[in-house]
């Protein structure tokens, strides 16, 4: 568990006053107040370590501001960060939405809340690959099968026509940075690369860019990374779920309104020390989006596609019926006049 800086705590406090978003900061006690405290006062989120990631970080401040004594970041341990919390060893995460379709898929007890942004992932190709149907018959690095990168990747293979059970020639690395390592030293002619990597090679001058998530359609429209709680969690601590997310969406208002401050306190935190770097991620990625997108969508997009290949079993239909409360998001999304 990562210990408080306090002196960072105290900077970031005092600067995300300054933003105004929806005077959220500067009107808690009113809103303190009109609401019940949390039911519960310590939640587990999971660290992964993942730029895009920052809201669930930026949101430690933001919790202990919700009522929250105690804030822990539990170690994914290589485990999928949908999966710890399923397992009951954290209580709310973000996970990449093709993810979050497997989870319910395979009847993981995790309920999704809201959608945060879109365009982390970028397909980098070397220069057999020109296009996403290039993949067929070619290596592929990836994590693992079955991991985020391997999931999200079948689903943008599966949009153009190709099988990724059949037509992709996978090559499980055991690590984000072994499918880039793969790449980069050529056993490998594509990967699907997360901050920072491909900024890392488009800095070395390695490979090109195959498809962009955070600008090519249809995935640009789509949430990338979403908010996952345990479904006991929001079940049985409906008010601490309800400030929690708040907290997670007024994380995400800050990476969009005020980027140089988000990177200032990851590098400060140590979750990202290369703060330009940093920097440059937070800019690219639309955090304001999960103001004005349907994360409902972005489920149905991603269970279609999985389930043409026969990924999931369950038709979209009734996995987003059974599986899915937006009530949190709709209330949350009329306080903060989204």
């Amino acid at each position: 568990m990562r210990q408080p800086d306090r002196q960072s705590r105290r900077r970031f406090i005092a600067e995300a006053a300054t933003l105004g978003a929806a005077a959220w900061l500067g009107e808690r006690r009113l809103a303190h107040a009109a609401e019940p405290p949390p039911e519960i006062r310590k939640i587990r989120l999971v660290h992964t370590p993942a730029i895009c990631l920052a809201p669930q970080y930026l949101a430690e401040e933001l919790l202990r501001l919700e009522g929250f004594d105690e804030v822990e970041y539990v170690d994914s341990a290589n485990r999928f960060a949908s999966s710890v919390v399923a397992e009951g060893f954290g209580d709310m995460t973000m996970d990449t939405a093709p993810m979050v379709v497997a989870a319910l898929d395979s009847e993981q007890p995790v309920i999704p809340l809201a959608g945060l942004h879109a365009g982390c992932y970028e397909l980098i190709g070397n220069q057999s690959i020109r296009a996403i149907r290039d993949l067929k018959g070619k290596s592929v690095a990836v994590s693992g099968i079955g991991a985020g990168d391997y999931v999200f990747l079948s689903s943008i293979a599966a949009y153009v026509g190709i099988d990724p059970r059949k037509d992709i020639r996978w090559m499980p690395t055991q690590s984000f940075a072994g499918s880039m390592r793969y790449f980069v030293d050529g056993t490998a002619d594509a990967f699907l690369g997360f901050a920072p990597q491909p900024q890392e090679l488009r800095a070395k001058g390695i490979g090109h860019v195959v498809v962009d998530t955070a600008q090519d359609r249809p995935w640009s429209q789509y949430f990338c990374c979403m908010v996952v709680a345990s479904r006991h969690f929001a079940t049985k601590y409906p008010v601490a779920t309800r400030r929690s997310l708040r907290a997670m969406l007024k994380a995400a208002d800050i990476c969009a309104n005020s980027p140089e401050r988000a990177a200032r306190y990851l590098a400060d935190k140590g979750y990202e020390p290369r703060y330009e770097l940093g920097l440059e991620v937070l800019k690219a990625l639309p955090y304001s989006r999960w103001r004005d997108a349907d994360p409902e969508d972005t489920l149905r997009f991603y269970a279609l596609r999985l389930h043409e290949v026969g990924m999931i079993k369950t038709t979209p239909q009734k996995l987003i019926a059974q599986n899915t409360d937006w009530r949190f998001l709709n209330e949350l999304k009329k306080q903060l006049k989204a």
